[in-house]
C-alpha cells in the first residue's frame, strides 16, 4: 500500500507564484532589476510617442493633401535684424539650448550615480534654466505670429488655414512636455540638494534607497521630450 506524504511547506521552492506576488506587491521593482518609476516611465513615453506620431503624421498628411499653398517655414519663422531677413534663426537656437540640455542631463545622471550630489543638482538647475529658455523663444515665437503676422488656429493670412492649427497643437503640445520637464527637474535638483534620496525611503519615483534613480527617470523623460523637437524641427520648419 502506497504510503502518502504531506508536503512540508519549508520545502516549497520560493520561486514562483509567491515571488511574483512578492515582486509586484512591493511597490519597488518589476521583474527585480528594474525600478517602477523607471518601468512606469519606458510605459508613458510609449503611449507618448504614439501621441506625436498621430500629430505629426496628421500634419504630413494635411500638408500634402492641401490645395492652398502651404506658407514657406523660412519666411514664417525668420528674424529681422539690421534690415535682414534671418530665416530660421531663432528655431537654431532653441534646437541648439534644447539639445544642448541632453548633454547636462545626462552628465547630471553620471555625477549623480558617483553620488557627487552638488555637481548633479548644479547640472538639473543648468537643464532646468536651458528648457525654461525653450519655453520663454517659444513664447516669443507663439506672440510673434499672432500679433505681428496674425496666425489663428482657425485661419493663416499667409496660406492654407490648417498652418495655424497644426503649428499650435504640435508646438504647444511639446512645449507643455518642456514646461512639465522643468518643473520636475526643479523639484529633482531641491532633492539631489538637500540629501532627500540619499537618505530618503525607497519609494515609486526615487527606487532603492541612497540610490538616484530619480535622476535617470528624470533623464529618461527629457531625452524624450529632445528627440521628439528633433522630428518636430525636421518635419515642421526644414520641410
Amino acid at each position: 500500500m502506497a504510503s502518502t506524504t504531506t508536503a512540508n511547506p519549508e520545502d516549497i521552492p520560493s520561486d514562483g507564484l509567491e515571488s511574483l506576488i512578492a515582486d509586484w506587491s512591493s511597490d519597488q521593482r518589476a521583474f527585480k532589476k528594474v525600478p517602477w518609476g523607471k518601468a512606469m516611465m519606458w510605459i508613458f513615453l510609449l503611449s507618448d510617442t504614439f501621441i506625436f506620431t498621430c500629430f505629426l503624421t496628421s500634419y504630413m498628411t494635411v500638408r500634402t493633401t492641401t490645395t492652398v499653398p502651404w506658407p514657406n517655414p523660412s519666411e514664417v519663422f525668420a528674424l529681422t535684424i539690421a534690415g535682414n531677413h534671418v530665416p530660421l534663426l531663432l528655431i537654431a537656437i532653441m534646437t541648439f539650448i534644447l539639445i544642448s540640455s541632453s548633454g547636462t542631463m545626462a552628465m547630471a545622471v553620471k555625477f549623480g550615480y558617483e553620488k557627487n550630489r552638488k555637481v548633479c543638482a548644479y547640472l538639473l538647475i543648468v537643464t532646468a534654466l536651458f528648457g525654461a529658455s525653450f519655453v520663454g523663444m517659444q513664447a516669443f515665437e507663439w506672440t510673434k505670429l499672432i500679433v505681428d503676422e496674425g496666425v489663428r488656429p482657425w485661419g493663416n493670412p499667409m496660406g492654407a488655414a490648417q498652418f495655424g492649427a497644426s503649428f499650435f497643437m504640435i508646438t504647444g503640445f511639446h512645449g507643455f512636455h518642456v514646461s512639465i520637464g522643468v518643473i520636475f527637474l526643479i523639484i529633482t535638483a531641491t532633492k539631489v540638494w538637500r540629501g532627500s534620496i540619499e537618505l530618503g525611503r525607497p519609494g515609486f519615483m526615487t527606487g532603492r534607497a541612497g540610490s538616484y534613480d530619480m535622476v535617470e527617470t528624470m533623464g529618461l523623460y527629457w531625452h524624450f521630450v529632445d528627440l521628439v523637437w528633433v522630428f518636430i524641427f525636421a518635419f515642421f520648419y526644414l520641410w
